[in-house]
């Protein structure tokens, strides 16, 4: 069982956000863990982690298609959107900058575009800037982080002339780029690709408006599927995670590719994924290109501490340049935990303990994503602590309440 503080926070705004009756509404974010003191003990090891998991939304997918949805011309309705502090901060910004959300449950909202179209009634009022962007052909490094191409992309319809984006070298966490094209296509703004995606690919479009597609639902969040798939298949247990499955367009998914390498059986259904493993079959380490996977590759590491063998998880520079610095943190707690690890620029090599380490206090460097990984050094037959579980909060915020509704003791 799970020993914590019991308290609830919720996180609001209001303003011009309402609700289906067109009165003020707060949107609220409720998490039994935002206001714990301290950590979260699980005084009983995992035995087993059984059951089914329906997913909340996608982070990246909420977010896009909310920025999305108050670009473009029409209502949008979008469902299954994720309710966590980083989608309330979206929503937040939008109401600032005068969208009209409808607030109908925490998991959907109705958008109408804010395209700059003239009120009937209302005086003419100046915006600045007094010009659109030009367009033309801009230059980007891909190898840090490939946020800051999806923002340019995004933004490209906006300009007064055709746009062409160069990515200049190679273009780390691939995935999340087509994800946002894939998303920009839905509201009617095609993206001609040329090249490698990987490397050096070069994004071109002709600016118009983007439309609404009426109705919209946000995919299962496929990085969160990762720490009950993986759970199950440490344990031998049989999970499915319902929301995200063959058809996903979350480069994620190809998460439980690398169990069903390590020796998982994996069962595939269009938007479901079933992970389990025969008991007396072990898992085996092995060596994994991670370079579209950077988020699931989180808990492939801990993974790897209950694996036979080294398992080394390459092409994850963007460690280093995410919400901490993930490379050391994670070399840091599977050490704390027994692991021998080996460190190096963009890969690390992890060697699993004959035994966990019992008693370990696990840091989480304010990172949703340690604290969700390695939940599951709990699987090692012995009692660890998480610091700092509110983190969760960024983007699954009733994390542990459905990992104990999964774990048998």
């Amino acid at each position: 069982m799970f020993s914590k503080t019991s308290a609830s926070t919720i996180l609001s705004f209001a303003g011009t956000v309402n609700n289906v009756n067109d009165k003020p509404l707060a949107f609220h974010i409720f998490s039994p863990f935002l206001e714990l003191s301290s950590a979260i003990s699980l005084t009983e090891p995992i035995k087993r982690i059984e059951g089914t998991v329906t997913l909340p939304g996608s982070k990246s997918l909420s977010n896009r298609i909310l920025l999305l949805s108050a670009l473009s011309t029409g209502v949008t309705r979008v469902t299954n959107l994720l309710s966590s502090d980083d989608i309330s901060y979206m929503l937040r910004a939008l109401d600032t900058l005068g969208v009209d959300v409808t607030v109908v449950s925490d998991t959907e909202v109705v958008v109408k575009g804010l395209t700059g179209e003239g009120d009937p009634g209302c005086p003419p009022v100046s915006i600045l800037p007094t010009s659109t962007p030009t367009g033309g052909t801009a230059s980007i490094s891909g190898k840090m982080s490939s946020q800051f191409l999806s923002a340019l992309l995004m933004a490209s319809p906006l300009a007064s002339s055709a746009v062409k984006i160069e990515v200049k070298d190679e273009l780390i966490s691939a995935p999340y780029v087509s994800l946002t094209i894939g998303l920009m296509s839905r509201f009617g703004m095609p993206v001609e690709i040329s090249g490698d995606m990987s490397s050096k690919p070069t994004f071109s479009l002709t600016p118009s408006t983007y439309t609404s597609p009426k109705e919209i639902l946000v995919e299962g969040d496929a990085s969160s599927a990762s720490y009950f798939l993986a759970g199950a298949a440490i344990t031998g247990g049989t999970v499915t995670v319902v929301g995200c499955g063959s058809k996903s367009v979350q480069g994620d998914v190809k998460f439980a590719n690398c169990l069903e390498e390590m020796g998982a059986d994996v069962t595939w259904g269009d938007d479901c994924i079933t992970v389990s493993r025969e008991q007396g079959k072990k898992l085996k380490g092995g060596v994994f290109d991670c370079l579209e996977i950077p988020d699931a590759a989180m808990t492939l590491a801990v993974v790897a501490m209950f694996a036979e063998g080294p398992t080394e998880i390459r092409n994850v520079y963007s460690w280093r340049l995410k919400e901490t610095e993930r490379m050391k943190a994670i070399c840091a707690e599977c050490t704390k935990l027994g692991a021998r690890v080996e460190e190096f620029r963009d890969y690390c090599v992890i060697h699993p303990p004959a035994r966990m380490n019992e008693g370990v206090s696990v840091e989480t460097y304010d990172d949703h994503r340690m604290a969700m990984a390695f939940s599951l050094a709990a699987c090692g037959g012995v009692n660890v602590t998480i610091e700092d579980p509110k983190c969760t909060g960024k983007t699954f915020p009733d994390y542990f309440e459905v990992l104990e509704s999964v774990t048998v003791r």
